[in-house]
């Protein structure tokens, strides 16, 4: 619900209000007309018409981050905030206001509410994981734009229905895998894509750690009153569980993370969303490998159709920073990672281009990207197409660990062949009246 209180207008008789239009319309010839220079886009600002109208849903430490990152751009104009927790909702709303210089942003605690505004263009989802398809596929269904965090699925299943669901509604989805829009990254998958590294053999992603644990209860807590902390809304399509202030971020450390759990899917798929995404990328964002093994001397190996592999390893990186990637040829390669920096199996790869060395994964660029693309409607580099492939990858590379035992995915029926058990944990069984 709104926490904005909204007072029905006091009824004026027909004879008092034709006496008020008349002196308003008096005083509207004798008074000039003022225009701010904001609203015809003068002095630098952006005229209204040009401009995107945002809401933020969920915003955390992480969406912290991202707001940071769209209230600078000139052409953002971000008005509401959803969130269960009452403290957050207060310190986004002080964020944004301070801002713009004004008391304006709304606060939410049903992101439905939210969605209903027919003033807001697109939404910065920035929940917990749990979360992402089901708001994403909600906006897109009540006709928004998004920017939604990874990892923005929970299942093979939901990455399907997400990618239809953003085809059907024709919305605008980028998924908050923002070194897509990075230089020195961009141009190790140009290699790669391009064949100037030769026959690509392997690619290499980097998880962080190899756990596939279920998403365990934790000891109950008394639960807070929902206008403090709105648990059932928190735990949304999950399976219901007692109240735990532990599981509140939305990733449980101490448990090592949740395998098609309620709340994430281990370190496969939190740095998978990053790392195999770029793999994805170098591959021409073909269908995911159709082959996984399990584990062997630290590396997870999935073969994709043509025989490419795309190999999880845990150590043995060039320093190059975090998510580092490797793409391997028959004739060169080439390993890029947030550092900004990459390393080349030869100078000549370059051709004489200077790469940019952006290091620290911002994600401005990203926003950028996404902004535009809401303004001229072309796919964004973080698509909803390219997020299912490199998720679906990641969740059956997380069955195969999970089984210990090798898979075999059909990208044609999108079910594991021959295979009863993996194809049980395609999906999950959603909580009322969250089904998809």
């Amino acid at each position: 619900m709104s926490n904005k209180q909204v007072k029905s207008p006091t009824q004026t008789p027909r004879r008092g209000f034709l006496k008020t239009a008349a002196a308003t319309a008096g005083a509207a010839i004798a008074a000039p007309t003022i225009i701010p220079s904001s609203a015809l886009g003068l002095d630098g600002a952006v005229p209204p018409s040009e401009r995107v109208v945002v809401g933020g849903i969920g915003i955390g430490r992480r969406g912290g981050y991202d707001l940071s990152c769209f209230l600078p751009q000139k052409d953002v104009q971000f008005v509401a905030v959803c969130d269960v927790k009452q403290k957050r909702r207060g310190e986004v709303k002080k964020i944004v206001d301070d801002h713009y210089g004004n008391q304006k942003c709304e606060t939410y605690r049903d992101f439905r509410d939210l969605l209903d505004r027919s003033d807001i263009d697109a939404v910065l989802i920035a929940t917990g994981p749990n979360w992402h398809s089901t708001a994403a596929m909600t906006a897109a269904k009540a006709g928004k734009d998004m920017y939604c965090e990874k990892p923005v699925t929970k299942n093979i299943a939901q990455s399907l229905i997400l990618a239809e669901t953003m085809r059907r509604t024709g919305r605008v989805f980028q998924a908050g895998t923002q070194r897509r829009n990075l230089p020195h990254f961009a141009f190790a998958c140009e290699l790669a894509r391009t064949g100037k590294l030769g026959k690509l053999t392997k690619v290499y992603a980097h998880p962080m750690g190899m756990n596939a644990l279920m998403s365990g209860w934790l000891g109950p807590e008394p639960e807070p009153d929902p206008e403090v902390v709105d648990w059932d809304m928190y735990l949304g399509p999950a399976a219901w569980r007692p109240f735990n202030k532990k599981l509140l971020d939305g990733f449980n450390f101490e448990k090592g993370g949740g395998f098609v759990g309620a709340f994430s899917g281990g370190g496969v798929l939190e740095w998978g969303s990053h790392c195999v995404d770029l793999c994805q990328w170098a591959v021409d964002d073909c269908p995911p490998p159709v082959q996984y093994d399990p584990p062997k001397d630290g590396e997870l190996v999935a073969r994709y159709e043509n025989g490419t592999e795309l190999i999880f390893r845990e150590k043995g990186w060039i320093p190059l920073g975090s998510c580092p990637v490797r793409f391997e040829g028959e004739t060169g390669w080439v390993e890029a990672g947030d550092s900004g920096k990459m390393v080349l199996s030869s100078p000549e790869l370059l051709a004489g281009r200077e790469v940019a060395e952006i290091g620290g994964y911002p994600a401005t660029f990203h926003v950028r990207d996404f902004l535009d693309c809401v303004k001229t409607r072309r796919q964004p580099k973080g698509n909803a197409d390219a997020a299912c492939n490199a998720h679906i990858a990641c969740h059956a590379a997380n069955i195969a660990l999970y089984l210990d035992r090798q898979v075999n995915y059909d990208n044609a029926t999108h079910e594991f062949i021959n295979d009863e058990q993996a194809n049980r944990m395609r999906s999950e069984a959603l909580r009322e009246p969250w089904r998809l």
